[in-house]
């Protein structure tokens, strides 16, 4: 590969990752958070729970007194609004390299990160994440996407799985998981409503359903 031609593979890769991470749907910086009741559904039991998402996407988990159950609603509602920061291309991946891989039989294209994310490596598809690969504090997660909603803001993933290994070994730790996740708009924002997980253990898949109903937004902070 002559260096011209190196040169304009990473400039390239590079505005590719940024067209799809800018592509992904966020919310911005007048967010005001929002409250919701929540169903927890599992093994034919049903727990009920409030919540409030705060501005700075803190949750608070009220009228449920099953704390293995608060915790899970609590991690939940950490994974859906740390995807929903919204911060530039620059401050996620200022500190990265990124380079063309290979173009799967679907036309997704590789994309191999190097810098401050070595390893890492991602395939992208008109505009949007398809698959992510990622060495995250001591393991391994590999999502891959398998349909995703276009809000005309950005997109936000559907239906997608995951699974976590070992970085060393590349031992499977736990079973894969499919995830189902499907949005409202209220105001101006789009919410999760419902969320289902269905995780191989032993051998058998367990289901976990997460309903979010009620959704209020809070009152914009006074500036």
């Amino acid at each position: 590969m002559s260096k011209e031609n190196g040169m304009t593979d990473r400039i390239d890769a590079r505005e590719l990752m940024r067209e799809a991470y800018e592509n992904r749907y966020t919310w911005d910086k007048s967010f005001p958070g929002y409250t919701t009741d929540i169903t927890l559904k599992r093994s034919g039991e049903a727990i009920a729970a409030k919540a409030r998402v705060n501005r700075d996407l803190s949750a608070d988990i009220l009228e449920i007194s099953d704390e293995s159950a608060k915790k899970e609603i609590q991690n939940q509602l950490w994974e859906i609004a740390i995807h929903r920061i919204r911060r530039s291309f620059e401050q996620t991946h200022g500190k990265n390299t990124f380079s063309l891989g290979e173009t799967d039989e679907t036309g997704a294209v590789e994309i191999l990160l190097g810098g401050k994310s070595e390893g890492d490596r991602y395939k992208l598809r008109d505009r949007e994440v398809c698959m992510v690969h990622r060495h995250i504090h001591g393991v391994v997660v590999t999502i891959h996407t398998f349909s995703s909603h276009d809000t005309g803001e950005g997109y936000l993933s559907h239906r997608y799985d995951s699974i976590y290994h070992d970085p060393e070994t590349g031992e499977a730790k736990g079973g894969r998981s499919v995830f189902e996740d499907n949005y409202e708009k209220v105001g101006d924002y789009y919410i999760l409503t419902s969320r289902t997980i269905e995780t191989e253990v032993d051998g058998e898949t367990v289901k976990t359903e997460y309903g979010f109903s009620n959704v209020k937004l809070l009152e914009p902070a006074l500036v």
